[in-house]
């Protein structure tokens, strides 16, 4: 079999028992669990709907949203099961596939609500555990993203170390701290996660909806579910990419060469002009004389130490990759099985957006790049 794609950003539609079946006795009716309502399988937390379990696993369901499965019973194997997932993955000649979350939040987020801090850090590692058992059928093609208790930095750090020794090569995190009453991402209060993450050879993901988003229900019940939908996506996208210039920003990279990151799920179109206004506006507003630590333009830490990704895009990638965008920092995603994902349309769409690239550019953006960035091993009748 021929594999010629590492897909950088998948979904777990978690199963049920993720949680039950991982913490104590004690906790079971307080960590995120599914009741049956109205026919429909919704995620619940502390007797709060959290989630339901259909709208994230569109991928083959024949309605757009806002229509979804109903359950379990109607979405795509692949979405919950890890060996049908392999199976897929085979069919599309995908080697490897990158994990992330739903329920808890895309940087783990929701469990801030629950007001105790054991609590919280239980449906964090229940929530890696349950990775670490899913992805075992196939552990160097299945790849785990680490959740973080990111509020408490001393126990993220701990969780970092304990989930390096289980074989976690990513680590989930919140792309703005600051909304959540946390430092900046450039404050030395976090010095010690980056150090840890350095020292494991860990990649730090921020994937979009890491902070808060709030959908505009008015907007919804005047205007209509598209609208909004539109709407949100292009701020979620476009918030990534603020929070990548945040970090551009912060002189996190100088200080740590040794870390990388990678923004997912963002798109690449916004790069050229938010970077170039970066410099611009950094340069006008004294930055070099102000932050001796940087020796170029902010942008041009990008090239060395972030990623990003993309999967509907096909202008930005057709005439941006290799020219206004490196080539070595992009990696492609199908986002599988949400929404937006691309599920029978896998091959089109790539020959639509990157088909006329030079084969070299090809293979560093469907392969060589995932499979430096993450140290997968690679099947020799690899394309």
């Amino acid at each position: 079999m021929s594999y010629q794609i590492i897909d950088v950003d998948t979904h777990l539609t978690e199963p049920a028992d993720v949680w039950t079946s991982r913490v104590a006795a004690r906790h079971r009716d307080l960590v995120p669990h599914v009741q049956r309502v109205d026919g429909k399988d919704l995620w619940f937390l502390q007797g709060e709907q959290i989630a339901q379990v259909g709208p994230t696993a569109q991928a083959g369901w024949p309605e757009a949203l806002p229509g979804s499965p109903s359950g379990y019973e109607d979405i795509h194997p692949a979405a919950h099961d890890a060996n049908a997932r392999i199976e897929l993955m085979d069919r599309r000649g995908i080697w490897a596939e990158v994990l992330y979350p739903n329920v808890g939040g895309f940087a783990g987020q929701k469990f801030l609500s629950l007001k105790d801090p054991e609590l919280q850090y239980e449906c964090v590692r229940a929530y890696n555990d349950f990775q670490v058992d899913w992805t075992s059928v196939a552990p160097g093609r299945l790849l785990p993203t680490m959740s973080t208790p990111f509020w408490d930095r001393d126990a993220a750090v701990r969780e970092v170390e304990r989930c390096a020794r289980q074989g976690f090569r990513i680590v989930n995190f919140t792309g703005e701290p600051q909304v959540f009453g946390l430092p900046y991402l450039g404050d030395a209060h976090w010095d010690p996660f980056w150090s840890a993450v350095c020292d494991h050879d860990m990649v730090i993901s921020f994937h979009i909806g890491s902070g808060t988003f709030d959908w505009d229900m008015k907007r919804v019940e005047q205007r209509g579910f598209a609208e909004e939908y539109a709407l949100q996506s292009v701020a979620l996208f476009t918030r990534n990419g603020q929070q990548i210039c945040d970090l551009l920003l912060s002189g996190v990279l100088p200080r740590y060469p040794k870390l990388r990151f990678v923004s997912v799920e963002s798109g690449i179109g916004w790069m050229p002009f938010m970077f170039e206004a970066l410099d611009n506006q950094f340069r006008e507003g004294g930055g070099f004389s102000q932050r001796p630590e940087f020796d170029r333009p902010p942008s041009q830490y990008f090239r060395d130490q972030v990623y990003s990704t993309f999967w509907f895009e096909e202008i930005a990638p057709a005439s941006l990759i290799g020219n206004a965008i490196p080539a070595d920092n992009v990696m492609f995603e199908t986002d599988f099985p949400h929404p937006t994902s691309l599920y029978e349309n896998v091959q089109e769409k790539i020959d639509a957006s990157i088909g006329k690239l030079p084969d070299e550019v090809k293979r560093k953006v469907l392969w060589q790049n995932a499979a430096d960035l993450y140290r997968i091993e690679v099947p020799g009748a690899a394309a």
